[in-house]
């Protein structure tokens, strides 16, 4: 799901680039109605971008809560190398690395692993 509204954004904020690239074009054409179209145009694309991240947001929010109720730890290099076998042993457990966008949420300064019993 998070990765849909991330591809919606992406494609979005293109469309905008494209848009203020065009400017320069724009405004020497001097046709106040093209440029007063190309204004609401990129506005129309800023907001859906802003509520797109919003909804995004709200969504990593949602997991990071639900994550941070679990029991936790860190994963140590020795089981990081070894990801399959931990997986095995410890059924349902969730593994954040630190860099990505729910990592950086909850402030992880380490892989971190989430599981609903200890491990």
């Amino acid at each position: 799901m998070i990765e849909k509204e991330k591809a919606e954004i992406k494609r979005l904020s293109d469309m905008l680039d494209a848009l203020n690239h065009k400017d320069a074009t724009v405004i020497q054409q001097g046709v106040t109605e093209l440029i007063d179209q190309h204004m609401k145009e990129k506005e129309k694309l800023a907001a859906e971008i802003e509520r797109l991240r919003g909804v995004r947001e709200v969504k990593l929010s949602a997991e990071a809560q639900k994550l941070s109720k679990m029991f936790s730890r860190e994963i140590t290099k020795k089981e990081q190398a070894d990801m399959g076998t931990l997986k095995k042993v410890v059924r349902g457990i969730v593994v954040v690395h630190p860099m990505t966008a729910l990592g950086r949420e909850m402030g992880l300064k380490a892989v971190t692993g989430f599981s609903k019993k200890e491990f």
